[in-house]
């Protein structure tokens, strides 16, 4: 089997490879959620309930690339949700790869300064590698054109602004406790960075 097959559309639209990936990303999704359990209930005890939205970044961006996949697996049942769909797959594309590289950069940025890798780095740097790698590879079969992305752009900027303006953005590792500004900058760049590759790969797909 040629290589090239592995990225057709014959084979990454297959049902089989569609449930198999619709149900790997729900578990990494609920767990993603269960690793955000102590700073959701730091945020709900210390600052404004509304917060709690914008504090577990990966399991949200996660949720929306799982819905996404799920509207490929039951397309016909959601014609009315057009436009509801476009823009939950841009939100699952930007936020999937934005946070799938925020998160390996952070983990060695950490390890850089003097932090220990443990198992769980690397399993954290597998899955959301495999975040950014799955919203590129699927982009192409989205609905999602100029407009959503632009509005999932947005969104991610706002999330962005809330996250360091309020104090809640994802807790790093102890080692960037004094980069914070460092980590902001680069956080923001890499949502325009995020927002670019999402609208280039919309063109390039040809689905506008």
């Amino acid at each position: 089997m040629q290589l090239s097959v592995l990225w057709s559309r014959r084979f990454l639209t297959n049902p089989l490879i569609l449930w198999l990936l619709f149900i790997c990303n729900l578990l990494g999704t609920i767990y993603g959620y269960i690793w955000y359990g102590s700073q959701l209930q730091d945020t709900v005890n210390n600052y404004p309930v509304w917060l709690v939205v914008f504090v577990p970044d990966s399991p949200t961006a996660s949720l929306f690339f799982t819905l996404s996949i799920l509207f490929l697996l039951l397309e016909h049942r959601f014609v009315k949700w057009l436009k509801i769909r476009m823009l939950i797959e841009a939100l699952g594309v930007v936020t999937s790869i934005k946070y799938g590289i925020w998160a390996v950069a952070m983990i060695f940025a950490g390890a850089y300064q003097g932090g220990t890798l443990a198992w769980q780095d690397y399993m954290l740097t597998a899955s959301h590698l495999a975040m950014a790698a799955e919203a590129l590879l699927y982009v192409r079969f989205f609905r999602c054109g100029t407009w959503m992305i632009l509005c999932a752009a947005a969104w991610t900027f706002l999330n962005d602004t809330v996250d360091y303006s309020f104090g809640v953005y994802p807790w790093l590792p102890d080692q960037l406790d004094d980069n914070v500004t460092e980590v902001q900058n680069f956080t923001f760049l890499l949502t325009l960075f995020s927002s670019a590759l999402s609208w280039i790969s919309v063109r390039l797909s040809g689905r506008e």
